[in-house]
């Protein structure tokens, strides 16, 4: 007897290619400013999600009225580069459309909040202007795939990025219903072109997420990520990827059957076809054995334990038709950006401008308007969530230095606060069950005084914040690690490794803050005299906490 599909299963196979009534929704449905139920799932497949002000929602029912609905629209922006025309347009559309304020996102994009039904085609329609578009970007597909952002790490920098667009254009779904529904109108009756040998009419069981690594560095965190690709580099030459499968941190408080998994590395692949035909066919056993009831256990990283891994593997070579070659050596050595000013191989210059967990503060964002009317430089936002400003000749760096004196977007950062991560949480996400964008600076603030007090201020240890544990802003592969469990309460996480390859583990359950810097304080202390030489805080504490 086979396994009763969960709900959204039925909503993607009668969707008519995503569109459902979607159109009806927004076009007749004006006693609402949500959509139709179903319709709520789909139109995740064209990069939104549903949101309320949820500190509104307490005044707003009193008054009976409804939930105060708004839409999120996240961009798809493979490895993170757009040009100082689609930054303006960017900007303009903040500015007319939502709350006004950009936010980068941990997978290399941007998200706009706060967008009201009536002006989700407008918005979606001016970034089509400029070549942008939200396809994908959420939903049961392949989401924005991420790659190291600074040049400065390889001098074929180039060559690795590119492989960000080739594999977001390869896993792209075929329907054409985002254009149809959002941009132009037309509907669309040569349905033929939109057979999708990959993606079928079921879509993947659930998200699918791709990064790319150039070591030493591990800025897109890459066992985090269903694939994972190492890039393997001699003597200035991509050789290939080392491929990794079945990463993914979401876990569901309360469930054991949930659990945050690293991807493990099956072997190496070379050439763009056989890499991109290797990619290809992870996602397609994925769509078939991937579970389909229960939405908590359908991510690749439960396939992946289910079959073992040898077992995909195996499956795997069948279907691409050749060997996977033993993994090739690499190392990684850092994690965070490299920020200030930094001279790439190519000549040209990159200012990396640290965005405290993405949010685009108001000053930041006038300097950046004010340097893409220029166009003298690119914008990529990074896997950390900071952005920087590219392809800066030599004669216009004293231009952008002088525009951020101006602005006074340039000031002393402390390692930890360069090293924090949070998700949005409170007050959009709908999931969140505490604080966590909103008030990891003002918790990073009581601990600066702490590391000084150590002299640790130098120590670049990583610390990440989310407000469930879903995990989105990557606490579990983090230094220091906080879990939203409810309203000022947080699982405290230790032990993770500074470069992202080994999860941290409950330490504390359900502390607040007090709680939380007194533990801090008997951390830091033992840390500096008990930590063997060139220890990081992370060791450390694996080592004399869970061993």
């Amino acid at each position: 007897m086979s396994e009763k599909l969960s709900p959204i299963e039925g909503i993607k196979i009668k969707s008519d290619g995503l569109r459902g009534t979607v159109k009806e929704s927004i076009e007749q449905d004006n006693f609402t400013g949500n959509v139709r139920p179903d319709d709520e799932a789909l139109v995740k497949f064209h990069g939104m999600y549903v949101q309320d002000d949820r500190d509104k929602r307490e005044e707003r029912a009193a008054k009976k009225l409804d939930k105060l609905y708004s839409f999120m629209i996240r961009l798809r922006i493979p490895a993170g580069t757009i040009n100082a025309k689609q930054w303006q347009t960017l900007h303009e559309t903040s500015e007319q459309y939502g709350t006004g304020v950009l936010k980068i996102t941990t997978r290399q994009t941007v998200q706009l909040h706060g967008i009201l039904k009536h002006q989700l085609r407008p918005t979606l329609q001016s970034f089509d202007t400029v070549k942008l578009d939200s396809i994908a970007a959420c939903g049961d597909v392949n989401r924005n795939v991420i790659a190291t952002s600074h040049p400065s790490v390889s001098k074929i920098h180039a060559e690795v990025h590119a492989y960000a667009d080739k594999l977001s254009t390869h896993l792209l779904p075929k329907t054409q219903g985002y254009y149809e529904i959002f941009i132009d109108g037309e509907k669309i009756y040569d349905r033929v072109k939109e057979v999708d040998p990959l993606y079928e009419n079921r879509y993947l069981p659930r998200k699918f997420k791709i990064a790319i690594a150039i070591p030493p560095t591990n800025d897109v965190d890459v066992f985090a990520n269903d694939i994972g690709l190492i890039a393997i580099i001699e003597n200035d030459k991509l050789l290939g990827f080392n491929i990794a499968i079945g990463g993914g941190l979401s876990t569901t408080h309360g469930n054991p059957n949930t659990y945050a998994r690293l991807a493990t590395v099956i072997g190496f692949v070379s050439g763009e076809e056989n890499i991109l035909k290797a990619c290809y066919e992870v996602l397609t056993v994925q769509r078939d054995y991937g579970n389909r009831s229960d939405r908590k256990l359908s991510r690749l990283k439960y396939t992946v334990d289910k079959l073992t891994v040898e077992g995909f593997k195996a499956e795997l070579e069948k279907r691409i038709g050749f060997q996977l070659e033993p993994a090739r050596p690499y190392t990684f050595t850092e994690r965070g950006d490299r920020y200030g000013w930094q001279l790439v191989s190519n000549g040209t210059w990159y200012y990396t401008l640290f965005v405290e967990h993405g949010v685009v503060k108001p000053n930041q964002k006038a300097f950046l308007h004010e340097l893409s009317l220029l166009d003298i430089c690119n914008f990529t936002f990074s896997g950390n969530q900071n952005l920087l400003l590219g392809e800066i000749s030599a004669e216009n760096k004293d231009t952008i230095i002088a525009l951020i004196e101006k602005h006074g977007v340039e000031k002393e950062i402390s390692e930890l606060r360069k090293n924090s991560m949070a998700c949005v949480a409170l007050p959009t996400c709908p999931l969140a069950l505490a604080e966590a964008q909103r008030y990891l600076p003002e918790l990073v603030t009581k601990i600066e005084p702490i590391l000084e007090k150590y002299a640790l201020q130098d120590d670049e240890i990583t610390i990440r914040m989310t407000g469930c544990p879903n995990g989105c802003g990557r606490p579990y592969v983090s230094e220091l690690g906080f879990v939203g469990t409810g309203p000022g309460h947080y699982n405290l996480m230790l032990g993770g490794d500074r470069y992202g390859t080994r999860l941290n583990k409950i330490y504390k359950e359900k502390v607040n803050e007090t709680q939380i810097l007194e533990e801090v304080d008997v951390l830091f202390d033992k840390y500096v005299k008990e930590r063997l030489p060139k220890e990081t805080f992370g060791d450390f504490s694996h080592r004399t906490l869970f061993n």
